[in-house]
Protein backbone atom coordinates (compact mmCIF):
# COMPACT_ATOMS: atom_id res chain seq x y z
CA UNK A 1 0.00 0.00 0.00
CA UNK A 2 3.03 2.84 0.41
CA UNK A 3 4.87 1.30 -1.86
CA UNK A 4 1.31 2.20 -4.24
CA UNK A 5 0.84 5.55 -2.54
CA UNK A 6 4.79 6.74 -3.09
CA UNK A 7 4.53 5.36 -6.89
CA UNK A 8 1.16 7.27 -7.32
CA UNK A 9 2.67 10.97 -5.53
CA UNK A 10 6.11 10.49 -7.56
CA UNK A 11 3.72 10.25 -10.76
CA UNK A 12 1.18 13.01 -9.86
CA UNK A 13 4.52 14.97 -8.86
CA UNK A 14 6.23 14.61 -12.57
CA UNK A 15 2.63 16.20 -14.00
CA UNK A 16 3.17 19.18 -11.93
CA UNK A 17 6.81 20.01 -12.22
CA UNK A 18 6.63 20.48 -15.52
CA UNK A 19 4.08 23.36 -14.84
CA UNK A 20 6.69 25.88 -13.45
CA UNK A 21 9.12 24.95 -16.42
CA UNK A 22 6.29 25.77 -18.80
CA UNK A 23 5.73 29.14 -17.50
CA UNK A 24 9.20 30.45 -17.66
CA UNK A 25 9.71 29.25 -20.75
CA UNK A 26 7.65 32.36 -21.89
CA UNK A 27 9.55 34.89 -19.13
CA UNK A 28 8.50 37.86 -21.46
CA UNK A 29 4.81 36.88 -20.82
CA UNK A 30 5.76 37.36 -17.01
CA UNK A 31 7.01 40.55 -17.38
CA UNK A 32 4.46 41.74 -19.41
CA UNK A 33 1.55 40.65 -16.89
CA UNK A 34 4.07 42.69 -14.03
CA UNK A 35 3.60 45.53 -16.25
CA UNK A 36 0.18 45.69 -16.57
CA UNK A 37 -0.93 44.36 -13.53
CA UNK A 38 1.04 47.49 -11.65
CA UNK A 39 -0.90 49.93 -14.02
CA UNK A 40 -4.26 47.51 -12.85
CA UNK A 41 -3.71 48.60 -8.97
CA UNK A 42 -2.87 52.34 -9.89
CA UNK A 43 -5.73 52.33 -11.47
CA UNK A 44 -7.88 50.16 -8.95
CA UNK A 45 -6.75 52.49 -5.94
CA UNK A 46 -7.06 55.84 -8.22
CA UNK A 47 -10.69 54.69 -8.72
CA UNK A 48 -11.51 53.37 -5.04
CA UNK A 49 -9.51 56.95 -3.19
CA UNK A 50 -12.51 59.11 -5.71
CA UNK A 51 -15.01 56.87 -4.83
CA UNK A 52 -14.42 57.72 -1.07
CA UNK A 53 -13.78 61.85 -1.40
CA UNK A 54 -16.80 62.69 -0.03
CA UNK A 55 -17.74 60.05 2.14
CA UNK A 56 -15.58 58.06 5.01
CA UNK A 57 -17.53 54.64 4.25
CA UNK A 58 -19.58 52.61 1.55
CA UNK A 59 -21.28 49.85 2.34
CA UNK A 60 -19.65 49.34 6.20
CA UNK A 61 -16.16 49.75 4.55
CA UNK A 62 -14.02 52.18 4.90
CA UNK A 63 -11.54 53.93 2.21
CA UNK A 64 -8.61 52.08 4.01
CA UNK A 65 -10.58 48.58 4.45
CA UNK A 66 -11.67 48.78 0.75
CA UNK A 67 -8.09 49.90 -0.63
CA UNK A 68 -6.68 47.30 1.65
CA UNK A 69 -8.46 44.59 -0.01
CA UNK A 70 -8.62 45.51 -3.45
CA UNK A 71 -4.62 45.65 -3.83
CA UNK A 72 -5.07 41.84 -1.69
CA UNK A 73 -7.33 40.84 -4.56
CA UNK A 74 -5.31 42.01 -7.39
CA UNK A 75 -2.30 39.78 -5.32
CA UNK A 76 -4.16 37.04 -5.07
CA UNK A 77 -6.04 37.18 -8.27
CA UNK A 78 -4.29 33.81 -10.20
CA UNK A 79 -6.64 32.14 -7.72
CA UNK A 80 -9.85 32.70 -9.57
CA UNK A 81 -8.31 33.09 -12.46
CA UNK A 82 -7.68 29.60 -13.02
CA UNK A 83 -9.83 29.10 -16.28
CA UNK A 84 -6.39 26.69 -17.16
CA UNK A 85 -8.24 24.06 -16.88
CA UNK A 86 -11.00 24.37 -19.61
CA UNK A 87 -8.41 25.88 -22.18
CA UNK A 88 -6.35 22.18 -21.14
CA UNK A 89 -9.28 20.43 -22.44
CA UNK A 90 -9.30 21.95 -25.50
CA UNK A 91 -5.85 22.15 -26.49
CA UNK A 92 -6.20 18.29 -25.94
CA UNK A 93 -8.96 18.37 -28.41
CA UNK A 94 -7.15 20.28 -30.61
CA UNK A 95 -4.16 18.56 -30.90
CA UNK A 96 -5.52 15.29 -30.80
CA UNK A 97 -3.71 13.84 -27.25
CA UNK A 98 -7.18 13.28 -25.55
CA UNK A 99 -7.18 10.00 -26.35
CA UNK A 100 -3.61 9.56 -25.01
CA UNK A 101 -4.92 11.16 -21.90
CA UNK A 102 -7.15 8.80 -21.56
CA UNK A 103 -5.54 5.53 -21.53
CA UNK A 104 -3.01 6.75 -19.15
CA UNK A 105 -3.06 4.39 -16.00
CA UNK A 106 -4.06 6.95 -14.09
CA UNK A 107 -7.19 9.29 -12.59
CA UNK A 108 -7.63 12.27 -15.56
CA UNK A 109 -9.50 14.20 -13.20
CA UNK A 110 -7.38 13.98 -10.71
CA UNK A 111 -4.21 14.15 -12.60
CA UNK A 112 -5.45 17.92 -14.04
CA UNK A 113 -6.75 18.54 -10.70
CA UNK A 114 -2.51 18.47 -9.76
CA UNK A 115 -2.18 20.46 -12.76
CA UNK A 116 -3.74 23.25 -11.89
CA UNK A 117 -2.83 23.22 -8.31
CA UNK A 118 0.56 23.77 -9.94
CA UNK A 119 -0.48 26.50 -12.04
CA UNK A 120 -1.97 28.16 -8.72
CA UNK A 121 0.93 27.58 -6.84
CA UNK A 122 3.52 29.01 -9.88
CA UNK A 123 1.14 31.89 -10.25
CA UNK A 124 0.91 33.15 -6.47
CA UNK A 125 4.59 32.38 -6.40
CA UNK A 126 5.18 34.85 -9.28
CA UNK A 127 3.23 37.44 -7.29
CA UNK A 128 5.20 37.58 -4.99
CA UNK A 129 7.77 40.75 -6.74
CA UNK A 130 4.14 42.19 -7.34
CA UNK A 131 3.14 41.96 -3.55
CA UNK A 132 6.41 43.52 -2.79
CA UNK A 133 6.06 46.58 -5.28
CA UNK A 134 2.53 47.06 -3.78
CA UNK A 135 3.21 47.35 -0.02
CA UNK A 136 6.20 49.84 -1.19
CA UNK A 137 3.79 51.59 -3.21
CA UNK A 138 0.32 51.57 -1.10
CA UNK A 139 1.11 49.87 2.55
CA UNK A 140 -1.09 47.01 2.96
CA UNK A 141 -1.63 45.56 5.91
CA UNK A 142 -1.29 41.99 6.30
CA UNK A 143 -2.91 39.76 9.57
CA UNK A 144 -0.14 38.56 12.40
CA UNK A 145 -2.70 36.73 13.71
CA UNK A 146 -1.16 32.69 12.88
CA UNK A 147 -5.08 31.58 13.02
CA UNK A 148 -6.31 34.01 10.72
CA UNK A 149 -3.18 32.55 8.25
CA UNK A 150 -4.12 29.08 9.06
CA UNK A 151 -7.92 29.45 8.48
CA UNK A 152 -7.05 31.50 5.07
CA UNK A 153 -4.98 28.87 3.54
CA UNK A 154 -7.84 25.84 4.34
CA UNK A 155 -10.37 28.61 2.93
CA UNK A 156 -8.02 28.89 0.12
CA UNK A 157 -7.57 24.88 -0.92
CA UNK A 158 -11.57 24.53 -0.27
CA UNK A 159 -12.47 27.76 -2.84
CA UNK A 160 -9.92 26.51 -5.26
CA UNK A 161 -10.98 22.89 -5.43
CA UNK A 162 -14.68 23.93 -5.34
CA UNK A 163 -13.65 25.73 -8.84
CA UNK A 164 -11.36 23.68 -10.05
CA UNK A 165 -14.74 21.15 -10.21
CA UNK A 166 -16.86 23.91 -11.52
CA UNK A 167 -14.37 24.72 -14.53
CA UNK A 168 -13.85 20.50 -15.42
CA UNK A 169 -17.76 20.71 -15.49
CA UNK A 170 -17.76 23.58 -18.15
CA UNK A 171 -14.58 22.00 -19.85
CA UNK A 172 -16.04 18.69 -20.56
CA UNK A 173 -18.60 21.07 -23.45
CA UNK A 174 -15.36 20.56 -25.28
CA UNK A 175 -16.53 17.04 -26.14
CA UNK A 176 -19.46 18.38 -28.07
CA UNK A 177 -17.80 21.83 -28.89
CA UNK A 178 -14.27 20.32 -29.65
CA UNK A 179 -13.55 24.24 -29.37
CA UNK A 180 -13.35 26.02 -25.98
CA UNK A 181 -11.85 29.61 -26.39
CA UNK A 182 -14.99 31.02 -26.00
CA UNK A 183 -16.32 29.55 -23.11
CA UNK A 184 -12.96 30.02 -21.26
CA UNK A 185 -13.06 33.70 -22.36
CA UNK A 186 -16.75 34.25 -21.08
CA UNK A 187 -15.69 32.31 -18.04
CA UNK A 188 -12.46 34.53 -17.25
CA UNK A 189 -14.80 37.91 -18.05
CA UNK A 190 -17.78 36.03 -15.44
CA UNK A 191 -15.55 35.09 -12.92
CA UNK A 192 -13.90 38.33 -13.26
CA UNK A 193 -16.34 40.47 -11.53
CA UNK A 194 -18.02 37.97 -9.98
CA UNK A 195 -14.82 36.64 -7.65
CA UNK A 196 -14.37 39.83 -6.32
CA UNK A 197 -11.44 41.34 -8.13
CA UNK A 198 -13.24 44.36 -8.93
CA UNK A 199 -15.54 45.10 -6.09
CA UNK A 200 -15.80 43.37 -3.15
CA UNK A 201 -18.84 41.48 -2.46
CA UNK A 202 -20.01 43.18 0.37
CA UNK A 203 -20.92 46.27 -2.10
CA UNK A 204 -23.19 44.58 -4.16
CA UNK A 205 -26.77 44.86 -4.27
CA UNK A 206 -28.83 41.85 -1.87
CA UNK A 207 -29.60 40.44 -5.28
CA UNK A 208 -26.45 40.52 -6.81
CA UNK A 209 -24.69 39.64 -3.79
CA UNK A 210 -26.47 35.95 -3.97
CA UNK A 211 -25.92 35.19 -7.20
CA UNK A 212 -22.35 35.81 -6.53
CA UNK A 213 -22.04 33.56 -3.90
CA UNK A 214 -24.43 30.59 -5.61
CA UNK A 215 -21.57 31.02 -7.82
CA UNK A 216 -18.34 29.31 -7.31
CA UNK A 217 -16.27 31.69 -7.71
CA UNK A 218 -15.96 33.94 -4.81
CA UNK A 219 -15.59 30.89 -2.68
CA UNK A 220 -11.81 30.88 -4.79
CA UNK A 221 -10.54 34.46 -4.22
CA UNK A 222 -13.43 37.15 -2.04
CA UNK A 223 -13.49 34.48 0.59
CA UNK A 224 -9.40 33.73 1.27
CA UNK A 225 -8.78 37.41 0.67
CA UNK A 226 -11.42 39.25 3.15
CA UNK A 227 -10.76 37.30 5.42
CA UNK A 228 -7.09 38.32 5.20
CA UNK A 229 -7.67 42.36 4.58
CA UNK A 230 -10.01 41.96 7.69
CA UNK A 231 -13.34 42.07 6.34
CA UNK A 232 -14.64 38.54 7.31
CA UNK A 233 -14.28 38.19 11.16
CA UNK A 234 -12.07 34.72 11.58
CA UNK A 235 -15.45 33.77 13.46
CA UNK A 236 -17.79 33.51 10.64
CA UNK A 237 -15.14 30.99 8.85
CA UNK A 238 -16.30 27.27 10.58
CA UNK A 239 -19.73 28.11 8.85
CA UNK A 240 -18.03 29.53 5.80
CA UNK A 241 -16.13 26.35 5.62
CA UNK A 242 -19.40 24.38 5.97
CA UNK A 243 -20.22 25.98 2.45
CA UNK A 244 -17.17 25.18 0.88
CA UNK A 245 -17.55 21.77 1.29
CA UNK A 246 -20.91 21.20 0.38
CA UNK A 247 -20.33 23.12 -2.66
CA UNK A 248 -17.08 20.49 -3.24
CA UNK A 249 -18.88 17.46 -2.10
CA UNK A 250 -22.12 18.16 -5.09
CA UNK A 251 -19.75 19.46 -7.81
CA UNK A 252 -17.06 17.28 -7.40
CA UNK A 253 -19.78 13.90 -7.56
CA UNK A 254 -21.53 16.14 -10.43
CA UNK A 255 -18.04 16.79 -12.09
CA UNK A 256 -17.32 12.88 -12.40
CA UNK A 257 -21.11 11.86 -13.94
CA UNK A 258 -20.79 14.93 -16.71
CA UNK A 259 -17.65 13.57 -17.77
CA UNK A 260 -18.42 10.09 -17.73
CA UNK A 261 -21.45 10.88 -19.85
CA UNK A 262 -19.85 13.19 -21.53
CA UNK A 263 -16.36 11.54 -22.69
CA UNK A 264 -18.42 9.34 -24.96
CA UNK A 265 -18.94 12.29 -27.34
CA UNK A 266 -15.52 12.51 -27.72
CA UNK A 267 -13.68 13.39 -31.21
CA UNK A 268 -9.70 13.99 -31.84
CA UNK A 269 -8.61 16.92 -34.06
CA UNK A 270 -5.35 17.07 -35.50
CA UNK A 271 -5.01 13.51 -34.38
Amino acid sequence: MITTIRRRLHIYGAFAAVIPKVFMAYSIWVWMQYIVQIIAIIIMVAFWTAVYANQETLSGLTQAETLNYIVLAQIFIPLANTSGTIFYFGTLMREGQMGIELLRPLDFQAATYVRNIAEVGVGLVVQIPLAIVAWLLFHFQLPTDPLIWLAFIISLVLGNAVLFCFDWIVGCVSFYSTETWGLGVMRFGIATFFSGALVPLAMMPDWLRTIAAILPFSHALYVPVSLLSGITPLADMPRIWGIQLVYLLLLGILSRRVFKVSVRKVTVQGG
